[in-house]
């Protein structure tokens, strides 16, 4: 599965703070590589207070450590992941 372009519909499930470590587990198991800035321009076009919150018109160094699973997008920011459960 490539990292979408285009998605029928996003929903910012929870940031790495806010699970717990069993949930953090699941939701990052079987995940591969993605392609972050794919998941980078979906936040933009769907979550702007959430793209300028984070500042992510500006370079991430971290972003090349997403990932993703069928019906979830991982994005990361400084350490921090990002989830998103997806339909396309």
């Amino acid at each position: 599965m490539k990292t979408p372009d285009k998605v029928k519909s996003i929903e910012y499930i929870a940031s790495c703070p806010g699970t717990t470590l069993r949930e953090w587990n699941a939701l990052m198991a079987n995940t591969t590589k993605a392609n972050g800035s794919k998941i980078r321009k979906l936040i933009k076009e769907r979550f702007p207070d959430l793209y300028y919150d984070l500042a992510l018109n500006f370079p991430n160094p971290y972003e090349y450590k997403s990932v993703k699973k069928k019906g979830l997008l991982v994005y990361n920011h400084s350490g921090i992941e990002f989830f998103f459960k997806i339909k396309t």
